[in-house]
């Protein structure tokens, strides 16, 4: 039996965070498709509640979110994240560790069955299967479109749909209102580079 490595939950339900890439949530959510379950493995970022990764898989294991991880890397290109997950066997696997390990992320766990200490993911993934799914009128015959479905409601959830947090704005929309007030306003970008290299990329759609 391979041996679970359970870490101490530093977060504590601080699901504020000053800067992108600094404290990433994540779960895995049951969704059945007739009499089939696919597992969607999301990160969301909770600086500004975006989902920055996300995997779809037939199966729940330490693959699917060993490449969710590595998707969330591959696209922000940061290091020293805090990773927050609840006390899953794929969570506490040695693999998972090891991978984040490598990426220099700090990986962060639940208290054992308690789902608050995760609310912003579980909060994510309850928005999708009750927006998403429960009042989707068509039937839904494929595998491959109602992946397609669950891409296109992450791509509304992070372009569109406002979030109270976030001054009523969708998470990209957010992202890009303080990159824009913080090139507007500061007159030592340089020296900033480092910390807030991130912003470059919407500055200029932002105004």
């Amino acid at each position: 039996m391979e041996s679970r490595i359970v870490v101490e939950n530093l977060l504590n339900r601080n699901f504020q965070a000053t800067k992108l890439s600094e404290k990433w949530v994540t779960d895995i959510a049951y969704l059945p498709f007739g009499t089939d379950m696919l597992y969607l493995s999301s990160i969301t970022d909770l600086y500004n509640n975006e989902i920055i990764a996300y995997e779809i898989s037939n199966r729940k294991d330490v693959t699917l979110v060993l490449k969710t991880v590595e998707e969330a890397i591959k696209l922000q290109k940061k290091t020293q994240i805090i990773l927050h997950s609840d006390q899953g066997s794929v969570y506490t696997s040695d693999a998972f560790q090891t991978l984040s390990k490598e990426y220099g992320i700090t990986t962060n766990m639940s208290r054992k069955g308690n789902c608050h200490d995760n609310a912003v993911v579980e909060s994510f993934h309850s928005s999708l299967k009750s927006e998403l799914f429960y009042f989707q009128e068509k039937q839904i015959h494929s595998t491959s479109t109602f992946k397609q479905l669950i891409h296109d409601y992450i791509e509304h959830y992070n372009t569109e749909r406002i979030q109270e947090k976030l001054n009523y704005l969708s998470p990209i929309e957010y992202k890009k209102q303080v990159a824009y007030v913080f090139f507007s306003c500061n007159k030592f970008v340089g020296q900033f580079i480092d910390q807030y290299d991130f912003f470059f990329v919407y500055y200029k759609g932002a105004h």
